[in-house]
């Protein structure tokens, strides 16, 4: 418990230290993009690898947060984006609580597609109703919080990485809550033997369904990000390149642990950048890479470092 909690900070701080010296747009462009992530994986690590589900309409989680700021600061709203972001996350969370009443009552491939199923339900009306979304045409213009103007120092990226970093530190926070909390306990026991669970008086659906709230208000809080960020939302923040790209940052990073989700955001991001220089090859090669590093370590780059080094193990299992 204790080495996650302090590695969780040291991250935070490793940002904010190349925010604060870094004046290559460009590095802090990256940057962002890394703590978008990192709050966006660490999101579905909590369903992935805590509840035991698989959810591939994560992403609709992502969308809504980032149509709710897009629309709720929009002039015929006008609510400050600051105020726009908490807002954005909590209808994400609130989806989230009926979307999960209705999957969590299912298991397996019903689960995975249900969720999808929500997801594309989403980006269709993304993308056809025009008087709320402005359809394929997107949003454009979507503002950026109020505060990072009032002071030189957080003009332009600098600002957002600041931003972020706040929005990284209460995600990080919440997650680690979650699973240290008996919530976070009897969604693990659920994952593990749910008829042992409800053996022992735990309700599935209701200890599920608040740890899969807990990941929509996450994932909604980094869509709201993203969108004050890029200035622009899209039907395409429901599409299934974000799903695929958080899976893979599990994959690589480690699902089942606070850490996994933040080196596998670190990695995946930094690759994705290098990776653009070969162009047509770029994804072949992308997909090589992650095959390779599911074979050689199933468990992620975590499972490694377990099975390699066995203090650092016994310091995260006894924590």
């Amino acid at each position: 418990m204790r080495i996650e909690k302090n590695l969780m900070i040291s991250f935070l701080i490793f940002f904010a230290l190349i925010g604060v010296f870094s004046k290559n747009e460009y590095v802090l462009h990256i940057l962002v993009m890394i703590i978008m992530y990192s709050i966006l994986a660490t999101s579905l690590n909590l369903i992935v690898g805590y509840v035991g589900e698989f959810p591939l309409g994560h992403v609709a989680f992502f969308g809504l947060g980032a149509y709710g700021v897009a629309i709720l600061s929009s002039p015929d709203v006008g609510i400050p984006v600051t105020l726009t972001i908490p807002l954005a996350a909590l209808l994400a969370a609130i989806f989230g609580w009926f979307i999960g009443r209705v999957t969590l009552r299912l298991n397996g491939p019903f689960f995975v597609i249900v969720t999808l199923s929500f997801a594309e339900v989403l980006r269709l009306l993304a993308n056809n109703w025009i008087g709320l979304t402005n359809g394929p045409m997107g949003i454009a213009g979507v503002g950026h919080p109020m505060i990072l103007d009032y002071f030189d120092f957080l003009n332009g990226k600098r600002g957002f990485v600041f931003f972020g970093i706040v929005l990284a530190a209460i995600s990080f926070y919440l997650a680690y809550k979650v699973v240290y909390s008996s919530s976070g306990r009897a969604a693990v026991t659920i994952r593990e033997n749910s008829y042992v669970a409800q053996s022992i008086g735990i309700n599935p659906l209701r200890y599920s369904l608040f740890v899969f709230m807990v990941s929509a208000f996450m994932a909604g809080m980094a869509g709201a990000y993203y969108a004050s960020y890029i200035s622009y939302v899209g039907p395409e923040v429901f599409g299934f390149p974000f799903t695929v790209t958080m899976i893979i940052m599990l994959l690589v990073g480690g699902k089942g642990t606070l850490i996994g989700p933040i080196l596998g955001a670190i990695i995946i991001t930094l690759l994705e950048e290098y990776l653009r220089d070969f162009k047509e090859l770029r994804l072949s090669i992308f997909g090589l890479i992650v095959i390779a590093a599911v074979i050689f370590s199933p468990n992620g780059l975590m499972g490694y470092l377990k099975n390699k080094f066995k203090f650092f193990s016994a310091k995260v299992d006894n924590a």
